[in-house]
């Protein structure tokens, strides 16, 4: 299904020179926003990019973008774009500043961390340079490099997402893979081939199931929404697991509309069904797996009509759903994000993999193949750690509390025990935080107002990004611009290939790249590692070389092959061949050498060692009176098509297509409280309440409300106390920190409750000014820990 393409149109060059412009073959990862990294051609002129097109002979994307591409060049030259480093002229939060140079920037960050480092030894008995705290956003080409600076320019440990409340995006997913079986896995859409669908090993997965996500509009990491509309076209069925009628949900042959929250009990009834009706790969089970007794054992706790209750579901489609995703030979799941917004998270992602496992259809074409980052080449998020002495890990904030976190399965302090940290000084209290390229208070980051609040205790704040975000308006002390895709060189390893990320476009004023900044900051906190490095092509080589573990070749080199498939990536079944073990011995990086359905460590760290269903911390069955006073579900951080969490606000066209903060109700909903289409309502609950406009979106579960997350307004007042408008809409005033799963992974931004009624003159009011001006003082927290 790959097109013909004009050869002479369309070449294969890196770079070649048409109509009096130059033309670049890269990838964008970021600025503009995205989880995947599609290839582009770049239209440059006299340094100034003109347009984008896709590039069809990167076979990954196959020419097709989204309109964050296409609308790249408005968002480059966006007259609201940051030109210069900043500094802060007046109080925090008054939007006053100076221009500085980099190198002022720079002598402020170095005075600020000496001053930091004092504090925690003389007030905190501390080491110091565990006062710094780096936040990074969403798994991008902006991750890596915070991580680098956190670690071997400052000498801290830690580093944690923008208070994204227990990790829940990816990391329980991917946590749950590699206590499992050791890699990381996602839906084989042939996506690790560079001939694609024509290639000879590939098969279509029989059956599909879209699980918690809406891959159209998030194109998530490693997968890209209209993959699906290609194998729909080739006959794949579909199964949809969604509590809303989304467009996927409209074409599946079954649609299973869950109860946000209970993924983990639906997994179970599936499994039931699956392991009593004898429907899995028995040969595959009893060879490559280790616990399959236990689990046979509990989903017995978890027959079809209760789980049916559980879930709010059909039994029928239920049964029915199970026996088709087991008759496919083979068969996929494409998960996402709402399996991690959920107390369940963990557990839900444990049971899916399961089924994945028992059913034959884990490493096999066209079912769930393991991945690595591409050659091996980027540590991401664990980049920098090898700089860390044993004795400053163990200065890590949280992680004592949470096994998963000490025993080194993700890079993360818990984010929930950061703001605990921040608020009550214990162990210490962090005196630095360098964000990188997120925005907390306006889009991941739960319980939006407590955050503001603690965050106010912070002595410094140093913010990279492409505009004056709320987070930089409340908290910054300095500001740096930052250069965006087509203006950096850089690359991507997260999945397959190894692609470059090229400069072809000349520098916005005088921002400069996230490599760029992990070098300046290098040289002059660590002279000693970093002035090995005479440019940043220098230091990208080092970084793909990994020390011999990554490529054989130069980041210049890179540039030229533009995208580099690794053999690694494509081959199938790795368990069986070897591939998987540093012995290369047959079976998986786990301690048994065998798929884990019961987990050892688990057992180890006093968890339960199988998959269980928790109910959610608020639901009409845990807290029935709360339900009374709240009667209606309350969901966030589904996606927009264009939009990517809290980017783009500023851009006119973008805007053209999302005006404001637009929320679905249910008909039923909208019914009982006399609404109708374009309304404002304000959804509140014990913490707090946004007012967003409704659509009445058919298909709804009756009692169900998604609000939009990251919502701030550019066009309205910077300053405090309105900070753009950030907690007006601000979905995450009624969501959490502190509640999460018994792993402390997953949090319920997906499951908790509220009440709705319409913005009226009468209750209508400026929501900041309630929020910004209330006393800084104390502390509050909350802590739950699923059961």
């Amino acid at each position: 299904m790959i097109n013909e393409i004009n050869k002479d149109l369309y070449k294969t060059d890196w770079r070649w020179y048409e109509d009096g412009y130059e033309v670049t073959r890269t990838s964008v990862w970021t600025g503009p926003g995205c989880h995947n990294g599609c290839g582009v051609l770049t239209y440059v002129k006299d340094g100034k990019l003109e347009r984008v097109e896709g590039d069809p002979n990167f076979a990954y994307s196959q020419g097709r973008l989204c309109l964050r591409c296409i609308n790249m060049v408005e968002q480059i030259y966006n007259h609201d774009r940051l030109k210069w480093p900043l500094l802060l002229a007046g109080e925090k939060g008054s939007n006053q500043w100076n221009r500085v140079t980099w190198d002022e920037a720079l002598d402020f960050i170095e005075e600020a961390f000496a001053d930091c480092c004092k504090i925690i030894k003389e007030e905190f008995g501390g080491i110091g340079p565990e006062g710094v705290v780096a936040l990074s956003g969403t798994g991008r080409n902006a991750m890596w490099q915070g991580a680098m600076i956190l670690r071997t320019a400052f000498g801290s440990p830690n580093m944690s997402f923008g208070f994204l409340s227990a990790d829940s995006c990816y990391q329980p997913r991917m946590t749950a893979n590699l206590l499992q079986c050791g890699d990381c896995w996602i839906l084989d859409n042939a996506q690790t081939h560079p001939d694609r669908y024509n290639n000879a090993d590939w098969k279509k997965p029989e059956v599909i199931i879209v699980w918690a996500n809406e891959p159209l509009a998030s194109n998530p990491d490693g997968f890209m929404g209209h993959w699906l509309i290609d194998l729909l076209r080739m006959g794949s069925k579909l199964i949809v697991v969604d509590p809303a009628l989304t467009w996927l949900a409209s074409k599946a042959d079954i649609w299973l509309q869950v109860r946000p929250g209970t993924d983990c009990a639906l997994a179970l009834g599936m499994l039931n069904v699956i392991i009593n009706e004898e429907l899995y790969d028995a040969e595959w089970t009893n060879t490559w797996t280790y616990g399959f007794e236990s689990l046979a054992e509990r989903v017995q706790e978890y027959p079809t009509d209760k789980v049916a209750e559980i879930c709010w579901i059909d039994e029928q489609d239920l049964i029915d759903a199970a026996r088709l995703y087991a008759s496919g030979k083979p068969s996929a799941v494409q998960w996402g994000l709402a399996i991690d917004m959920q107390i369940s998270a963990m557990e839900a992602s444990n049971a899916i993999d399961d089924m994945v496992a028992i059913c034959g259809n884990l490493d096999v074409p066209g079912g769930n193949i393991q991945m690595r980052y591409a050659y091996n080449s980027s540590k991401k998020y664990g980049a920098g750690l090898e700089f860390i002495s044993p004795e400053m890990l163990d200065r890590r904030i949280g992680t004592a509390q949470s096994p998963i976190h000490k025993a080194g399965y993700t890079p993360f302090i818990p984010p929930d025990l950061l703001i605990e940290a921040m608020e009550t000084g214990v162990p210490y209290r962090p005196q630095l935080i360098w964000v990188e390229q997120t925005n907390p208070i306006a889009n991941m980051g739960g319980d939006a107002p407590r955050i503001y609040k603690a965050w106010k205790k912070i002595k410094y704040t140093v913010v990279a990004d492409y505009y004056l975000t709320p987070t930089a308006v409340a908290f910054a002390d300095v500001v740096l611009p930052m250069a965006m895709s087509v203006e950096r060189d850089s690359y991507r390893s997260w999945w397959q290939p190894l692609r470059t990320i090229t400069a072809s476009a000349g520098r916005y004023y005088e921002s400069k790249s996230d490599e760029e900044l992990v070098m300046a900051m290098g040289k002059r906190f660590n002279p000693e590692f970093y002035d090995q490095f005479e440019t940043t092509y220098d230091f990208l080589t080092w970084m793909i070389q990994d020390e011999g573990n990554g490529v054989d070749y130069t980041f210049e080199e890179l540039t030229h092959k533009v995208y580099d498939w690794w053999d690694w990536n494509e081959t199938y079944e790795k368990y069986a061949k070897g591939l998987l073990r540093e012995d290369g011995r047959p079976g998986f990086v786990t301690a048994t050498g065998l798929f884990e359905i019961y987990s050892p460590l688990f057992d180890v760290w006093g968890f339960d060692p199988l998959p269980h269903h928790m109910e959610p911390y608020e639901s009409p069955y845990r807290t029935p009176e709360l339900f009374k006073t709240y009667p209606y579900i309350y969901t966030s951080g589904h996606r927009h098509i264009g939009l990517f969490h809290s980017e783009h606000r500023q851009l006119p066209h973008m805007r053209q297509f999302h005006p404001t903060a637009i929320a679905d109700v249910s008909e039923e909903i909208a019914a009982e409280l006399g609404l109708k289409e374009g309304d404002w309502v304000w959804f509140e609950n014990g913490r707090g309440r946004c007012k967003q406009q409704i659509h009445i979106a058919p298909g709804l579960i009756p009692n169900l409300v998604r609000a939009r997350h990251g919502w701030w307004f550019p066009e309205e007042e910077a300053a405090e106390p309105h900070l753009y408008g950030v907690f007006n809409s601000n979905a995450n005033n009624l969501t959490t920190m502190g509640v999460y799963g018994p792993t402390h992974y997953g949090a319920p931004y997906k499951s908790t409750l509220c009440k709705c009624y319409k913005v009226t003159p009468e209750n209508d009011h400026d929501h900041s000014a309630c929020i910004t001006t209330k006393p800084l003082k104390g502390y509050h927290f909350t802590r739950f820990e699923g059961v």
